[in-house]
């Protein structure tokens, strides 16, 4: 039977850590916490949970999740963030798992929860990850801060396992301004980098076409004043995004 190391990657997170750690207590073979250096309680509460805790200066979030599988005793990792929590029902999908292990990843669903309200439309839920895999068959890449796992070729056999991922995201819409804030920040450099553009008609167009594509094609209205703000932030945040992206290559012809 293999052993699952859970994996985590941390900064200030006392909030939400106990709650992460808890959730996998008994399908877990050992908790890896990577940590950025927290200065609030993340520490003290982890090492009262008896994980094993290490520290790293964060540099990108797919450079710390990849680093962070180097520090697992075993290949067969579990990887969440520390505003995660498993459901009953997906603890016991991954123990059976654990029973029979057949395929190189598992996708789950991830739910989550707004301001109190758990959402299931605005291209919200399903939500589907891979999050569950033999870390020797894959790595994590995508665009930060926006990062995915992805199988090797070749290696790609996968399941679906029943039970949801509980993320609790926002207490607040404040939080999510500020998240909005600091991952288009990050986006917008991301895209610069690898030589992506913003031009006018994007800025434009694509932030109406996100406001619809959650409002209304993904059924954001039945989520009530959740589902409205969900869809009105996330077309701000694509808007900022691009803004952010044509004044950094502003600045550089300037």
């Amino acid at each position: 039977m293999p052993q699952i190391s859970v994996v985590i990657i941390t900064y200030n997170e006392e909030k939400n850590i106990a709650r992460c750690l808890d959730s996998v207590k008994d399908i877990a073979d050992e908790i890896v916490v990577l940590d950025s250096f927290s200065t609030d309680k993340t520490r003290e509460i982890c090492e009262s949970k008896g994980v094993k805790f290490f520290q790293h200066a964060f540099d990108g979030h797919i450079q710390q999740k990849n680093r962070a599988i180097t520090y697992a005793s075993s290949p067969y990792i579990l990887s969440l963030d520390a505003d995660e929590a498993l459901n009953d029902i997906l603890c016991k999908s991954i123990a059976e798992v654990k029973q029979n292990w057949t395929h190189d990843g598992y996708y789950m669903n991830r739910l989550t929860n707004y301001c109190g309200h758990w959402v299931r439309h605005c291209n919200w839920y399903p939500d589907t990850k891979l999050r569950l895999w033999d870390s020797r068959k894959g790595q994590w890449t995508g665009i930060n801060p926006h990062d995915k796992y992805e199988l090797n070729d070749g290696d790609k056999n996968t399941r679906h396992i029943k039970g949801d991922i509980l993320h609790y995201s926002y207490n607040s819409i404040e939080d999510h301004y500020k998240q909005v804030e600091y991952f288009t920040t990050i986006a917008s450099k991301a895209y610069v980098e690898k030589g992506k553009k913003a031009p006018l008609y994007k800025l434009l167009a694509n932030p109406v076409a996100k406001f619809i594509d959650h409002y209304i094609l993904h059924l954001g209205f039945l989520d009530g004043k959740a589902g409205y703000l969900i869809s009105r932030i996330s077309a701000y945040a694509t808007w900022l995004k691009y803004k952010k992206i044509r004044q950094i290559y502003h600045d550089r012809r300037s």
